[in-house]
């Protein structure tokens, strides 16, 4: 087996770990996960990351640059419409103070650093080519 197969595993695992994780806190007051942001766009998320996992375990290399690179656009995409919804939701106020005071009550949490770490574990290890060796190969 790969030693990069394992890399790819690890980065897979942490996506689907950052997809429990706190991404947003509005107000202060509760955290918001993956699923409590889209449930649909979080299963696609997970599925990709399952799929990533298969490749892995099933060592089918394609499949793994694939999902890893298709994880990394979905994170990436999802910050991006995260951040514009932050940034729109209180545009119905219209007093631009009191919506941008409303809308920096909206805190980004650690959650985001796991999801971008997964897909970039993910393709280090898809595109990393270092074999494990099956033994022992010095000579006495």
């Amino acid at each position: 087996m790969r030693i990069s197969s394992f890399v790819s595993f690890f980065g897979f695992v942490l996506l689907i770990a950052g997809a429990y994780c706190p991404l947003l806190r509005p107000f202060g007051l509760f955290n918001m996960n993956l699923f409590k942001l889209s449930q649909p766009y979080g299963m696609v998320i997970l599925l990709v990351a399952v799929m990533g996992i298969l490749g892995t375990v099933l060592n089918r290399v394609q499949l793994v640059k694939l999902t890893a690179w298709l994880s990394l656009a979905l994170v990436a995409l999802l910050l991006l419409a995260a951040v514009l919804k932050v940034h729109t939701s209180f545009s119905f106020i219209p007093f631009k103070s009191i919506a941008g005071f409303f809308s920096r009550q909206i805190k980004f949490k650690w959650g985001w650093y796991l999801l971008f770490a997964g897909p970039v574990f993910a393709l280090i290890g898809a595109f990393s080519t270092r074999q494990l060796s099956k033994g022992n190969n010095s000579v006495l």
